[in-house]
């Protein structure tokens, strides 16, 4: 309940900015709902004047007309009104959900990468699409109806009794049970609206894990066992959707039923004050609160309306300040530039010292220990062992996705930590085993961020990655786009993103399985383009193949997050220990 009410709290100042057109759309619909009060009276007026000509066959045709115009203008003035309050509550909303959809994307840009590594992303894309298009459209139709509904039910309350206190008290005897059922299901639908929206999160990323992995789906057959998964989702999210609009889709069928009870009521009881000659009741008077009772139902529906919608968007609310409240990355920008000629510093020499690192991912599960190594400018560094070793994971640290626990990184004497992110990642080429493409031309694939790169150093990079021949015959050469579309294979993803790493021209280098997409040939191409690429780059090699680093200058050699051995091919043979027993595995088994 207090993270509720905090989020609805958060909600009303993130909308500050808007507070000016929300006003005047609220006293747009203001003006609208003394209409609303005032248009009764007059139609009473010409109810009276009618009833009364119709007994003397004198009816003043002149009044009836005026009557009958004054009560059109207000109506539509009425409507004008209503209408351009809620065009202006409609334009806020879509404003403030394109700032929420903007805030979301800086934020995921700000997150440390743990928080997107424990949490599926279908969840994540699920807050930025249907809870800020559930805030939106609660803010857009909630707004108006919660303050229209009030104010006509105030004003009705007063123009009531000011007409006729005894009518009004028989209006009035439904009240009771109106709030008692407001109550009652505004408890039952909270809840389920709160579970529809994290259910609808859970169900989006259960289709983007099928909708990214069918192509193991099909090879496997598993379309039955997956199609069974998500149908189990799916009926928790059927089941609680189902109840949800069921509690707050009762709030109309009943309003309808005390709204009968009401008109009833007003008959009954203006006939026998009419008929008695009672309190000053007339014709007009009755016809005035039949008007009342419609229009004193009608905001009590609408309040418990409004409310259904406001909880929905406090449901939403909360999972979207939840991830906009994540702790971020620190901000290091107050640190001083280390690597950069153009301000006086020093030349990046490319020497890695690690030294006592340990880290894990969960706190106290630790899966490097103790881990040193002393690495020289341009040595190409080869990091292998067996899978959960922790190879790509001091790929990670070194890049500073993930801190340390203990211990410390530097390059060329200078902690990491006393560095910028963003320069510890400026002096690294890196090629991963996941390759990355985007939509885009094959121009923007591999400048991707590096500005003035020439087409002509463009395709010197792609004869180096042996890509050359291969983009030259696509339509439009560096101009196609590329698309989920277009057939383009794993290896030559691959290869773009090679190439990307080239254009980079950073000096020191991370491959992480660089080439475990290409086949023999394209592989010795290419290996022989990145002994180029590193001649005088300090680099890092993570390596299932061991053929493919035979001319390491250093060989680490991993298991459980220790260093086993290290040295060079020949002498980590030679010695005939762990390295020497992964390498003879990979030809026996015929690499």
């Amino acid at each position: 309940m207090k993270r509720k009410r905090t989020s609805y709290l958060r909600l009303v100042k993130e909308l500050r900015p808007y507070y000016l057109q929300i006003a005047l759309a609220l006293l747009l619909f203001a003006v609208s709902v003394v209409i609303s009060v005032l248009a009764p009276g007059f139609l009473g007026d010409l109810t009276d004047e009618i009833t009364r000509g119709a007994g003397t066959r004198s009816i003043d045709l002149g009044l009836v007309a005026k009557l009958g115009l004054l009560l059109v203008g207000l109506y539509a003035l009425s409507f004008l009104s209503q209408f351009l309050g809620n065009f202006l509550l409609t334009r806020v909303s879509q404003l403030y959900s394109s700032d929420l959809r903007r805030d979301i994307s800086l934020k995921i840009n700000k997150l440390p990468l743990k928080y997107l590594d424990a949490r599926q992303f279908g969840d994540t894309l699920s807050v930025l699409t249907n809870d800020v298009d559930q805030i939106g459209s609660s803010l857009q139709s909630g707004i108006g109806m919660t303050v229209s509904s009030a104010l006509l039910l105030f004003g009705v309350l007063i123009a009531m009794f000011a007409t006729s206190w005894s009518m009004a008290l028989v209006v009035l005897a439904t009240l009771p049970l109106m709030v008692l059922f407001l109550l009652m299901v505004t408890k039952l639908a909270m809840p389920r609206f709160r579970k529809r929206q994290e259910l609808l999160g859970v169900v989006n990323a259960v289709v983007e894990e099928q909708l990214s992995g069918q192509l193991v789906i099909k090879a496997f057959e598993a379309e039955r066992k997956m199609g069974a998964a998500f149908e189990k989702e799916n009926q928790r999210l059927n089941k609680v959707m189902f109840s949800a609009q069921i509690f707050g889709g009762l709030m109309g069928p009943v309003n309808s039923f005390i709204s009968y009870l009401a008109y009833a009521a007003v008959c009954i009881a203006g006939g026998l004050l009419l008929g008695n000659g009672l309190l000053g009741v007339t014709f007009g008077t009755i016809t005035e609160f039949l008007v009342y009772a419609n229009l004193f139902q009608s905001p009590l529906s609408q309040l418990g309306q409004s409310f259904n919608t406001l909880q929905m968007a406090g449901a939403s609310s909360e999972r979207v300040f939840s991830l906009l409240e994540e702790e971020e990355t620190p901000d290091d920008s107050a640190l001083p530039t280390v690597f950069d000629e153009t301000l006086g510093n020093r030349r990046v020499k490319g020497a890695v010292s690690f030294r006592n690192v340990v880290f894990g991912y969960d706190e106290g599960r630790p899966i490097i220990h103790n881990f040193s190594c002393e690495v020289k400018p341009g040595m190409k560094v080869a990091i292998v062992g067996p899978t959960g070793a922790g190879k790509t994971t001091l790929v990670n640290l070194l890049m500073r996705f993930y801190d340390i626990w203990e211990g410390s990184i530097s390059i060329d004497g200078v902690d990491i930590r006393e560095m910028r992110r963003s320069e510890v990642r400026d002096l690294f080429g890196m090629v991963l085993q996941d390759t990355w493409v985007f939509e885009g031309s094959v121009r923007d694939n591999i400048v991707y961020d590096k500005p003035g790169v020439s087409d002509e150093e463009i395709r010197e990079v792609l004869r180096e990655s042996n890509l050359l021949h291969y983009v030259d015959t696509l339509p439009g050469g560096l101009d196609y786009v590329i698309s989920d579309e277009n057939s383009i294979s794993g290896g030559q993803k691959q290869l773009l993103t090679i190439a990307r790493a080239m254009v980079e021209d950073a000096p020191m280098l991370i491959l992480d399985e660089a080439t475990s997409n290409v086949d023999t040939r394209t592989e010795e191409l290419i290996q022989e383009a990145m002994d180029n690429l590193t001649q005088g780059r300090t680099s890092f090699v993570i390596a299932h193949r061991l053929s493919t680093i035979r001319d390491a200058d250093l060989i680490l050699v991993l298991d459980h997050g220790n260093v086993v051995e290290q040295g060079t091919h020949e002498s980590l043979l030679a010695k005939n220990g762990f390295y020497a027993s992964l390498y003879n595995s990979q030809f026996s088994f015929g690499e």
